[in-house]
């Protein structure tokens, strides 16, 4: 089939209008492609916000729940009694009363003078701790873990052992069965907290 130059004109109209619908189809790509790369924009910064405001959400649940953990262990310490002035009087009824209750042979203490543990305090609460020398004979090891597992379960102090040192004796010198075996030597701290604005002897703690 040839083509007239009457067909011009009409054939000229059919490519402008091609063209014009390729363009028109390039844009809606271009334009769907803009929309879905601002849309996918908007989804990730929408997430970015959840993420954010589930982080606080967890890190003020976090807060709260050390909050009421450090508030049930400080009102625990409280009813023990490890919070205030020491007792040392009730301390020594405590080993007292150990010592007959756990039918021990003999039993010896000194208690040096209270002493800051760290000028740094904690929550507000500064460490006081009186170290005790303790010795003590024993028929046996355990009459040891025993005495040492009494007074941490009721000492109004928080106990700490240092060290302990146990030595057999020399044999001989008691009646069978009642005499003791072992001799233990022993540094522990009883440790006491006391809020920043007072210390022990009234004054304040800087």
């Amino acid at each position: 089939m040839k083509l007239g130059t009457a067909d011009f004109p009409k054939l000229r109209f059919s490519l402008l209008l091609a063209a014009l619908m390729i363009g028109i189809g390039a844009g809606v790509v271009y334009v769907s492609r803009d929309w879905a790369k601002s849309a996918k924009l908007r989804l990730t910064a929408a997430q970015n916000e959840r993420n954010e405001i589930v982080g606080k959400l967890q890190r003020v649940r976090g807060e709260e729940s050390e909050i009421k953990q450090k508030s049930a262990m400080f009102n625990e310490l409280r009813t023990r009694g490890v919070i205030g002035d020491e007792q040392r009087l009730e301390w020594v009824e405590l080993l007292k009363d150990v010592r007959d209750q756990r039918k021990l042979i003999d039993l010896k203490y000194e208690i040096a003078p209270q002493r800051l543990l760290d000028a740094n305090p904690v929550n507000g609460y500064n460490f006081f701790s009186s170290e005790m020398k303790l010795q003590l004979k024993l028929l046996h090891e355990e009459d040891l873990t025993r005495l040492l597992s009494d007074l941490r379960q009721r000492a109004k102090a928080l106990i700490q052992v240092r060290k302990c040192a146990v030595t057999r004796l020399p044999r001989g010198g008691a009646e069978s069965g009642t005499s003791a075996q072992l001799q233990a030597d022993c540094q522990i701290e009883w440790i006491t907290l006391h809020e920043m604005e007072s210390s022990p002897s009234g004054g304040t703690v800087r």
